[in-house]
C-alpha cells in the first residue's frame, strides 16, 4: 500500500507540475510530466491491484503455524476436523476417511519482484479426507470444503493472464499433506519454504471447548 501511494503523490506533484506550465506556456514540459504522471498513476493501478490480488496470502520467509487443527473421530471412518486460524477463526468440518489431507497455493516471486512487496506467500486451498486404500478413494463418498475466503482478485489468475505479471513470477504450485485421523489428534499445520506440513502437539482433542463456529 505504501508503494500505491508513493506512486499515487507523484503522479499528483507531476500533474499539478503539467498544469503550471500549460499556463505559463511551456509545451516541451507539459507533454513530459503528463507522459511521467500516466506512466506513475498505471504503476500505482498495478499496485493497487497486486495489493488486492495477495489478499488472503500471507508472507512466508520460513515455516510458519498456517492453522491448529484438532481431529475427532464421528464413526467408522467419519471424523469432525477442529481449524483455529491465526486471526482467531475456527471453522468445523465433517469429514470421511482415515486421514485429513490439506493442500495449499504457494507462489514464489522473482527478486525484483521485492521491489513491489511481492515476497513468497502461500493460501490454504481445501481440506478432504483420505482412504488409506485405494480402492476406497475411488469407490467411497468424499468431502471436500475450501479453506481459502473468495478475494476480489485472485493471484494464481492474474500472473496467468497477464503475461508481464507471469514472467515475475519465479514459480507457482500446489502443496499438500496429510495426517492419520484413526484417533483424537491435535496438530499444527505448518508451511514451510518447501511445503506443508503436519507436526503434533502431543495432546488430544479430549475437553475441548465449544466455540460459535460453523460446522460444516
Amino acid at each position: 500500500m505504501l508503494v500505491t501511494a508513493a506512486f499515487a503523490l507523484l503522479s499528483v506533484v507531476l500533474l499539478v507540475t503539467a498544469l503550471a506550465a500549460v499556463r505559463k506556456q511551456r509545451w516541451m514540459g507539459t507533454g513530459v510530466a503528463l507522459v511521467v504522471a500516466v506512466l506513475f498513476l498505471a504503476m500505482a493501478a498495478l499496485a493497487a491491484t497486486l495489493s488486492l490480488a495477495t489478499q488472503g496470502y500471507q508472507a512466508l520467509t520460513r515455516e510458519v503455524v498456517a492453522a491448529t487443527v484438532v481431529t475427532r473421530p464421528t464413526g467408522p471412518e467419519r471424523f469432525m476436523a477442529t481449524f483455529a486460524f491465526p486471526d482467531g477463526r475456527r471453522e468445523h468440518y465433517e469429514l470421511t476417511g482415515n486421514a485429513l489431507y490439506v493442500d495449499a497455493h504457494i507462489v514464489k516471486w522473482h527478486p525484483l519482484a521485492n521491489i513491489l512487496g511481492l515476497h513468497t506467500a502461500y493460501q490454504l486451498d481445501r481440506v478432504t479426507g483420505r482412504y488409506d486404500r485405494l480402492e476406497d478413494e475411488q469407490t467411497r463418498p468424499r468431502r471436500m470444503f475450501a479453506l481459502s475466503r473468495p478475494t476480489p482478485v485472485d493471484m494464481f489468475q492474474l500472473a496467468r493472464s497477464l503475461a508481464f505479471l507471469g514472467r515475475l513470477v519465479d514459480t507457482e504450485y500446489g502443496s499438500a499433506t496429510f495426517s492419520s485421523a484413526r484417533g483424537p489428534t491435535e496438530l499444527e499445520l505448518r508451511v514451510s519454504t518447501s511445503g506443508l506440513l503436519f507436526r503434533s502437539v502431543g495432546q488430544t482433542a479430549q475437553g475441548l471447548s465449544p466455540s460459535p463456529t460453523r460446522q460444516r
